[in-house]
C-alpha cells in the first residue's frame, strides 16, 4: 500500500511511567515537573547547555568564527505587507490586555532567540493556540496564511496536523496537538517600519522578519515523527518527501570518488565522529535550536564543481527548503543562493542505499539547510528511520532574525528607535 508506514512496529508501551505521567499532566504541568525533576536527563541536560548559549550576544553561525559582511542588502521582495500587516493587527485587536503583556516584544527582545522544538514548553512566551479563542486561533492561522507561500502554508499545517496525530498515538493530547504551538508578535505590524513573528512548538518553527516588502524567514525548523498519518481525517498526509528523495538522487547520482568525498562519516553514528558531535537530541545536525553563533567548518564537496545535472538536483534541494517562502521572495533568494555554488558545500552522513537513513548539508556564505534522520523520542526504534524527519534552516553570517538587515535600515544605523517601535 502506499500510505503504508513501517512506523507502527515501533509504538510505545504506554504503561511506562513515561507516558502514564504525561498523559495526566497539561503542557505547563509537563514542562514544569520536567524543568524541575530534571527527566529525561539527557534532554535536561541540553536545556541547561541552552541557556547558557543564549546568554551569548547574538553574533550568527559561521564557517570559522567571523561573520562576513556585505553580503545582504535592502530590497524589494514583492512580500504582500499590507495583507500580513491588515492580518497582525487583527490579531492584535483581539487580544485581552494581559495577552498583550505576554505576546507583544520590542523588535531588539532577546526572545526572538527562545524558540525550541522538543515538546517540552521550554520558553512561554506569546499566545498558546490550544488554549485561546477559536476566534483568535483563526486570526492568528491568518498571518502565517498571509505570510507563508499557499504551499509553505499547508506544510505548515501538515506539520502541525501531524503533531496532533502522535499526540493521539501517546495518548497524551494535552502535550501535543495540532493547536500547542506559540505565537509572539516583535515590534508593531508596519507596511514601513521593520518587526516580525516567531511561531513554534514542537516540530515546527518560523521565526519572519518584515521590513517594508522584504522577508526573512530564519532560523526555522521542520520535522516529523512520523512523517505520515496514516489513520483518521488527515489520513496520507505526509511532509518532507522532496527533501528526502532529491537529496538521495543526488547522492546516489554522484561518481564514487566524489560520493567518498561527500561521505564524510559512513554510519549515523559513526565511531570516527568527534565528542559532541552527536547527541540524543539533535542527533546529527548542528544548526537548531540556541544554536545561533555556532561555528560550523565546510565539509564534503563544493557544489560548482559537480555535473550539471546535480548542481540541478542542488536547486530543487534549495527550492523545497524555500518553498515556505512567497514566490517572489523565493525567486530572488534562489537566485542568491545560486550565485553561491562556488563556495557551498554537500556533505552527507551515513549510507545512501535507497532504504539508508542518511543526514546532508548544504552550506554557503548565505544559506544552511540540513536534513536528517532521527531515532526514535516517542516511537521506540533505536536507530534512525526514514518515518522520523528533521530539517532546518539558517542564514549564517548574521542573516538569521533580519539581524544583518537591520543596521541598514535608515535611522537604524545610528541607533535611532525605529517608527512603531514599542517601550
Amino acid at each position: 500500500m502506499a500510505d503504508a508506514s513501517p512506523f507502527r512496529q515501533y509504538l510505545p508501551d504506554l504503561a511506562l511511567p513515561r507516558f502514564t505521567t504525561m498523559k495526566a499532566q497539561d503542557a505547563h504541568e509537563y514542562a514544569k515537573a520536567f524543568m524541575e525533576g530534571g527527566r529525561p536527563p539527557w534532554i535536561h541536560g541540553l536545556w541547561k547547555h541552552w541557556l547558557s548559549l543564549f546568554a551569548e550576544p547574538f553574533k550568527g553561525v559561521t564557517s570559522d568564527g567571523k561573520v562576513r559582511d556585505g553580503l545582504f542588502e535592502i530590497e524589494d521582495e514583492g512580500v504582500p505587507i499590507d495583507e500580513i500587516v491588515a492580518a497582525a493587527n487583527g490579531v492584535v485587536s483581539l487580544l485581552s490586555a494581559e495577552q498583550k503583556k505576554a505576546t507583544l516584544y520590542h523588535i531588539d527582545a532577546p526572545e526572538w532567540r527562545t524558540w525550541s522544538n522538543p515538546e517540552f514548553l521550554l520558553s512561554n512566551k506569546g499566545i498558546r493556540l490550544d488554549e485561546i479563542s477559536s476566534e483568535l486561533r483563526e486570526a492568528t492561522l491568518k498571518v502565517l496564511a498571509a505570510s507563508l507561500s499557499p504551499e509553505g502554508y499547508d506544510k505548515a499545517i501538515t506539520a502541525m496536523r501531524i503533531n496532533g496525530f502522535l499526540g493521539e498515538l501517546v495518548e497524551s493530547p494535552k502535550v501535543m496537538n495540532e493547536f500547542s504551538y506559540n505565537f509572539a508578535l516583535f515590534g508593531t505590524p508596519s507596511t514601513t517600519a521593520p518587526w516580525g513573528f516567531s511561531f513554534y512548538g514542537h516540530h515546527l518553527c518560523l521565526n519572519i522578519f518584515f521590513y517594508k516588502t522584504q522577508m526573512v524567514l530564519s532560523p526555522w525548523f521542520t520535522g516529523a515523527e512520523p512523517n505520515l498519518i496514516d489513520a483518521g481525517p488527515y489520513k496520507g498526509s505526509r511532509i518532507l518527501t522532496v527533501e528526502e528523495a532529491v537529496g538521495l538522487e543526488l547522492m546516489q547520482g554522484l561518481e564514487p570518488e566524489v560520493q567518498a568525498k561527500a561521505q564524510i562519516y559512513k554510519q549515523m553514528r559513526d565511531p570516527g565522529m568527534p565528542h559532541g558531535r552527536w547527541n540524543h537530541d539533535d542527533q546529527r545536525h548542528l544548526c537548531g535550536a540556541y544554536r545561533d553563533n555556532r561555528v560550523v567548518p565546510y565539509e564534503g564537496v563544493v557544489v560548482a564543481d559537480l555535473p550539471e545535472a546535480s548542481q540541478q538536483l542542488v536547486t530543487k534541494i534549495v527550492e523545497a527548503f524555500l518553498s515556505y517562502l512567497p514566490a517572489s521572495v523565493r525567486a530572488k533568494r534562489i537566485a542568491q543562493v545560486q550565485k553561491w555554488y562556488k563556495e557551498t558545500y554537500f556533505c552527507w552522513i551515513g549510507g545512501y542505499g535507497d532504504a539508508d537513513p542518511f543526514y546532508y548539508r548544504l552550506q554557503s556564505p548565505v544559506l544552511i539547510v540540513e536534513f536528517d534522520h532521527h531515532s526514535g523520542v516517542f516511537l521506540n526504534n533505536a536507530e534512525p528511520a526514514k518515518f522520523h524527519i528533521h530539517t532546518l534552516l539558517r542564514t549564517p553570517n548574521g542573516g538569521d532574525y533580519g539581524m544583518a538587515l537591520r543596521p541598514l535600515i535608515p535611522g537604524r544605523e545610528q541607533g535611532f528607535l525605529w517608527e512603531g517601535e514599542r517601550d
